[in-house]
């Protein structure tokens, strides 16, 4: 049986999220309801919005307003690593790193919108 688990673009986007929560726990206590809980809400909702529009496959606008909402998210990540970077809570190559990954996973998700039939 097929699964959005084997999505690569939702395998990818599981890594960049489980390792932007690793990475925030060492953020400053007054970030806990902004920086910290934005980056992992954002990085965490791009897969649940890939898993959403697997489950919507089979309805093409469906399946591509759901990874619209994926690419959202995704694009949001992005803002929330360059404010980590710009206030020095990661170096420049983890950001460099996550801003590698945030970009693969938009380009993974962007195929998918562009290609829906490949994955009914």
């Amino acid at each position: 049986m097929s699964s959005f688990k084997t999505l690569l673009a939702y395998q990818k986007g599981f890594e960049q999220a489980t390792e932007l929560f690793s990475i925030s726990k060492s953020f400053p206590k007054e970030e806990t309801y902004s920086l910290t809980d934005q980056v992992r809400r954002s990085s965490r909702s791009v897969c649940a919005c890939i898993a959403e529009a697997y489950r919507k496959r089979i309805y093409p606008a469906h399946f591509v307003s759901k990874l619209s909402d994926a690419d959202m998210e995704n694009a949001e990540t992005l803002v929330w690593i360059d404010f980590a970077e710009n206030c020095k809570y990661i170096n420049k190559a983890t950001h460099q790193k996550l801003l590698e990954r945030n970009d693969e996973v938009g380009k993974l998700i962007n195929y998918m919108m562009q290609h829906p039939e490949k994955f009914k």
